[in-house]
Parts: C-alpha cells; sequence; structure tokens
C-alpha cells in the first residue's frame, strides 16, 4: 500500500510537468546594519529568492511536485562593505496525500552563517567550487530534496545528503569554516549530513518513511465510515511505530545528534495531535525518553 500512495504521487506529479524542486519563501531582515550596507543589500533579497527557485539542485529535471519551504534570513553583523554574519531559519514542508495539508519535514535555526556578497552581484551555481554564499543555500536545498524523499520511499534521500556534506566538508576547509566544520555540542552542517549518512541512524531514517505513510494514511478522506476508521488506526499505528523504533535503538545511538533533534523539533505537535486518542499512554512516555526537550508537551498529553 506504502509503494502505491508513493507511486501515484509521484506519477501525478510527473504529468505536472516540474522542471525544478523548490518553491521558496525568502525574507531577509538587515535593519540593524549600518546605511551604506542597507544600500548595498537592497536587492539581495530578490535575488537570492530567484536564484532558490530557479536552479536545478538535483542536477537533473524533477518531475515530481514542487517541495514548500522558507528560508528566513537575519543579517546581523556587517564584517566589512561585502562581508556579513547572519542567522537563518530554514523550514520544508511535505503534502500529505490526496489533500491540501502539508507537514513540516525540516525546521533547522542555524546561527553561524559568514557569507559574502557585492551588490549587483550575479548568483550563478557551480557546485565544484565553494562560495559563501551559494554553498550555504546549495547545502540545504539538498537538505530539503533529501527529507522530502526519504519521506516516501525508505533512504532515497541518500545521493542528496551526500551532495550536502560534500559541500559541508568543502566548508570547513576554508576560513569562513565556522558553521560548517565539526565542533562538540554546537550545532554545524557537516555533523548534520554526517548524521544522516551514518549507518547508526539507518532505523530512523526508514521509521521517517513509515511515519509519512501512516500520516497519509490517517488523512485519507474516505466516505464509507467503517473503512476511514480503519485506514485512521492503521496510519495511528504507524506513526507509534515510529516512536518506538526510535526508543527501542535509543540506547545505540546519541538522542541528543542533530539529526535525532530536528526530527523531533519538526514533529513533537504533529506527533502530540494524532496520537492523543492512541490507546496506550506509554506512547507519551516513550516520547519523553526520546525527545527530552518537548516533555512538557507529552506530560500535558498523559494528563489527558
Amino acid at each position: 500500500m506504502k509503494k502505491i500512495f508513493a507511486l501515484i504521487f509521484l506519477f501525478a506529479c510527473a504529468a505536472a510537468g516540474f522542471a525544478q524542486e523548490l518553491d521558496a519563501t525568502v525574507t531577509v531582515n538587515f535593519q540593524n546594519l549600518p546605511q551604506l550596507n542597507k544600500e548595498n543589500l537592497v536587492r539581495f533579497e530578490n535575488d537570492l529568492k530567484n536564484y532558490v527557485n530557479s536552479t536545478r539542485f538535483s542536477g537533473q529535471e524533477w518531475r515530481y511536485q514542487k517541495i514548500k519551504c522558507s528560508f528566513n534570513i537575519s543579517i546581523n553583523t556587517a564584517t566589512g562593505d561585502n562581508s556579513y554574519m547572519a542567522q537563518v531559519v530554514v523550514i520544508s514542508q511535505r503534502n500529505i496525500h490526496k489533500t491540501s495539508d502539508f507537514t513540516m519535514l525540516l525546521r533547522i535555526f542555524d546561527n553561524n552563517w559568514s557569507f559574502n556578497y557585492e551588490k549587483n552581484q550575479q548568483l550563478i551555481s557551480n557546485p565544484t567550487t565553494f562560495n559563501s554564499l551559494l554553498s550555504f543555500i546549495d547545502y540545504y536545498a539538498l537538505l530539503i530534496i533529501g527529507m522530502e524523499n526519504d519521506s516516501w520511499d525508505k533512504l532515497s534521500g541518500t545521493p542528496f545528503f551526500a551532495k550536502a556534506n560534500e559541500i559541508a566538508l568543502m566548508g570547513a576547509n576554508t576560513p569562513q569554516k565556522k558553521g560548517w566544520e565539526s565542533t562538540s555540542g554546537t550545532y554545524n552542517r557537516r555533523d548534520f549530513t554526517e548524521n544522516l549518512l551514518s549507518e547508526k541512524y539507518r532505523v530512523v531514517r526508514e521509521a521517517f518513511a513509515d511515519y509519512h505513510y501512516g500520516l497519509d494514511m490517517m488523512s485519507q478522506r474516505i466516505p464509507v465510515a467503517q473503512k476511514k476508521e480503519q485506514y485512521y488506526r492503521a496510519g495511528q499505528e504507524r506513526i507509534a511505530g515510529f516512536v518506538r523504533s526510535v526508543d527501542g535503538i535509543s540506547s545505540k545511538l546519541d538522542i541528543n545528534s542533530f539529526y535525532v533533534k530536528a526530527v523531533f523539533e519538526a514533529k513533537y505537535l504533529e506527533l502530540a495531535e494524532r496520537l492523543k486518542d492512541y490507546p496506550d499512554k506509554q506512547i507519551f512516555r516513550m516520547l519523553k525518553s526520546v525527545d527530552n526537550a518537548h516533555s512538557t508537551k507529552y506530560d500535558e498529553m498523559l494528563k489527558k
């Protein structure tokens, strides 16, 4: 059944003939910068938006539904006429099959982006050369595409995560390596993609696909009440199975790894909502164990 859902989705999107992957919103805030820098950045948001929405990050024609995502950029510091430090929130969403609803796949707060940008600079993709501005965007675009693929078909995001990791490795060997190089306890792009590619987290990634299959099943608009209830409960069991899978291997992985934390940051509210009427409330105790950062929400569900 899962394969049928995925194939229907892919065929439907192929018929639509999309050529590029992302449907991105880009917002840039630089109001705290000196006037000269503000003038230099006046076209930055529009230039970046055009780049994100026109570049083929997969390196091939994309024939599936465009992925809704956003880059919310706050430029806090200008370290020169053309050098900047910024914080970015990257979000991506996946369409829930046969509905108009979306589920969040990724929400990352990255507070260590340093880049160069000159007024009226042309933004042209070159995957073989590190660029402090465009390589950052390419990295997250590939993460977004990889997470989308992983949500439909187990481990199918691997080629995109591998490309993103190549960018991270290049970035870690440049003067602007902060945020790219591996550092203990602090979010960095290299460790995030290495988490995704590690065999240690394979079970989590496979369960991630099962989770979204369950979400698709729960959300189907089926006119026959009895059959709708069967789909709902079967889908809910898949989502609960995701929690059990992560809990079952929690002793063998770093539950505070950047990847696992990112999954729960995107999913904790949805987990609470989708499992609120699940018969076994022990599921929320498991969630507290594997996602302590959101234990308050799970305690709230245990009291209901």
